[in-house]
């Protein structure tokens, strides 16, 4: 699986992909501009010593990412207000899960220009404003790790 991370801007959050992208195996795309350092301290806490285990793509920005997709490359854009829940997706191994930024998402162009593969994560309390990014990389990757029967998992 592959994990893109559209313009970053908690380092908490990004080490935490991280970490997740290292533990199941998955590829972490980040896309600049970044709200923080790569060296940032708090990154690398929560990160902890997984950076090395991680294998990780740093893209300039959003065109030169898309320029580097493989043809057939599968991209499920997660965004509140998708027209479908993350859950209803048949996932591949190759897919790529595309977050945006923690304080204003993707960008709306991009959701409608690719409204077919726009999900969301469903929310019950209309006064709470988003989940936590890497808890939703978490729930998404997970899902589309257990329709693939967790390949390469340790028993």
């Amino acid at each position: 699986m592959h994990i893109v991370l559209v313009e970053p801007e908690i380092p908490p959050n990004t080490g935490n992909v991280a970490r997740l992208c290292a533990a199941t195996r998955s590829t972490l795309h980040l896309i600049e501009p970044f709200g923080f350092k790569l060296d940032d301290k708090q990154l690398k806490r929560a990160g902890m010593d997984y950076w090395e285990h991680v294998n990780w793509k740093r893209w300039t920005n959003w065109k030169e990412f898309e320029a580097g997709l493989p043809q057939c490359a599968r991209l499920w854009l997660v965004e509140s207000n998708g027209p479908q829940l993350y859950s209803a997706v048949k996932y591949s191994a190759e897919d790529y899960l595309v977050f945006g930024r923690e304080t204003a998402g993707l960008p709306e162009v991009l959701l409608r220009s690719r409204h077919e593969s726009w999900i969301r994560l469903p929310m019950f309390n209309t006064d709470a404003r988003s989940l936590n990014l890497s808890n939703c990389v978490a729930i998404v990757l997970y899902e589309a790790l257990r329709q693939l029967a967790f390949p390469g998992a340790m028993k």
